[in-house]
């Protein structure tokens, strides 16, 4: 494996702009760490991932830098601004997009989708509210998505494409997983069904509704919502690879190009400095309004059976010290992103990391959330 050297983004030097202090205060993020955030992406390509991009900005402080490289095969450099798949980031936007939509009158969170969405689940299933959808308290049963774990698999049919109505009709076959309400349990499936959701309501595709919305009026222009037949990551961009044994050997195969067919779950593309961006704006009120934005922070008080709770869109993640993150991590083919900031904006940390499937890219994660929050 070739090894390249960890730089910063280009154009700007990295810099710690927080006050140094003898000890962290309970609840607040720790003094920015350079070196640590350095080591948290350096030594790439290996393995696990080939690069990856990571920008960390507000009130505490700013740092942003790249590691590895953008093509296994020409070994050309990181784009610091390019775009990438952001996988299930994109929950947060369609949280976003259906709270617009409770705030226009036009949904009812703690309304059952069987009403808006006549005869998408089956008779048999109970109501299930819209809030229920959105942080995964709705009992749904557990969803793979096609060819999950299956690198080869993906490979061969990285270009297929189903719509969120035939996503969903696949999943509901089986028998709910438990009673809604009842325990959280992170599942895709809530969010095709709010994807539906959305199309249903306004008469336009997903697509439409995330662009008319969020992206054109925060001028997101390096953000797309591509329709789930196009198969592009257009203008400056970071390759993804996934790792399939062959011949005894293991082979990287660019999958860049892939259809986005996960929509609302997960198909949009963005850059660090628009997600950093959108979160700014999503925080401070701007595309959600008060109190509206309140209920995107509000944990169920149900058990949970995973490591994170959740809000309406937005993960939790607490730390020892009293710091908290809110946002999404998760993984498309070749790309693991994670978008995350405390509510007050004093940290938003965006990576991108061109993970292969072939090794543990969670490292790089867990080393990128202690050094930026603490946790």
């Amino acid at each position: 494996m070739l090894n390249i050297p960890l730089v910063a983004a280009a154009g700007s030097a990295i810099v710690a702009t927080t006050r140094a202090g003898a000890r962290p205060v309970a609840g607040r993020v720790p003094r920015l760490d350079p070196a640590a955030l350095e080591a948290a992406i350096t030594g790439l390509p290996s393995p696990a991932a080939t690069g990856a991009i990571l920008k960390v900005t507000g009130s505490a402080g700013n740092w942003q830098g790249v590691s590895g490289v953008r093509d296994v095969r020409t070994k050309a450099p990181i784009p610091p601004g390019g775009r990438f798949r952001i996988g299930p980031v994109t929950r947060i936007f369609t949280a976003a997009v259906i709270l617009r939509l409770v705030d226009e009158g036009l949904v009812g969170l703690d309304e059952p989708v069987q009403r808006y969405v006549p005869g998408l689940l089956p008779g048999s299933y109970p109501p299930i509210t819209v809030r229920r959808l959105l942080d995964h308290t709705g009992g749904l049963p557990d969803v793979e998505e096609p060819g999950a774990g299956d690198a080869e698999w993906f490979v061969a049919h990285r270009l297929d494409s189903w719509t969120m109505r035939e996503l969903v009709a696949g999943a509901v076959r089986r028998p709910m997983a438990a009673e809604p309400g009842t325990v959280q349990r992170e599942n895709p499936l809530g969010y095709w069904i709010a994807g539906v959701l959305i199309e249903q309501i306004t008469g336009h595709a997903y697509t439409v509704e995330a662009n008319r919305r969020i992206l054109r009026p925060l001028r997101l222009a390096g953000t797309l919502a591509p329709d789930r037949r196009d198969p592009r990551l257009p203008g400056p961009h970071v390759n993804g690879h996934v790792a399939v044994r062959e011949d005894g050997r293991t082979v990287l195969h660019d999958v860049s190009r892939q259809s986005p067919w996960s929509a609302a779950e997960g198909g949009l593309i963005s850059t660090a400095p628009d997600l950093t961006r959108f979160m700014m704006a999503l925080f401070r009120g701007r595309v959600v309004p008060h109190p509206l934005l309140d209920e995107m922070f509000r944990v169920p008080d149900v058990p949970s059976d995973g490591e994170h709770r959740f809000g309406l869109g937005l993960m939790r993640v607490a730390g020892p010290d009293g710091v908290v993150a809110w946002g999404q991590v998760g993984s498309r083919p070749g790309y693991t992103t994670g978008l995350l900031a405390t509510r007050d904006l004093s940290r938003v940390v965006v990576c991108s990391l061109n993970s292969t499937g072939a090794g543990s890219a969670s490292e790089h994660l867990a080393a990128i959330t202690a050094a930026a929050f603490g946790v």
